[in-house]
């Protein structure tokens, strides 16, 4: 079970520029060990930018991912990968595979491209702060 937000954090993280959301999510990812992502009937969702760089998508809260279920991925549901599972099998699986981190973008595409390996790096390096 995830954290509760209000509408009013919601609002607030959302107005932040992508630098200060990826740090929201690391904090907040490894605070409540658990990401989020969007689930199609045919799997997860896949992004990619206008170079044909792809890479998935993650929030830390389904609140969030929520948000981006619309248009095309209007079938889509937020799911959810533990903190564990996502550092020790995602990230080194998508860095194997050459997709990128995209952290938190928002309905209007903003979003921080990170390569897997920094996001482990980050996420492994805070996760420490809270044992």
């Amino acid at each position: 079970m995830p954290y509760r937000i209000s509408q009013k954090e919601i609002e607030s993280v959302l107005k932040l520029g992508a630098p200060e959301r990826y740090e929201h999510f690391i904090k907040r990812v490894a605070d409540w060990q658990e990401v989020w992502t969007l689930k199609s009937p045919s799997g997860f969702v896949l992004m990619g930018d206008d170079e044909g760089v792809e890479g998935a998508p993650f929030w830390p809260h389904s609140e969030y991912a929520a948000l981006f279920a619309t248009g095309s991925w209007a079938d889509c549901v937020p799911s959810s990968i533990s903190a564990e599972v996502f550092v020790g099998r995602w990230l080194p699986g998508m860095e194997k595979d050459g997709k990128k981190v995209i952290v938190f973008p928002t309905p209007q595409l903003k979003g921080s491209v990170r390569e897997p390996a920094k996001v482990r790096d980050d996420l492994m390096q805070t996760m420490s702060q809270y044992e």
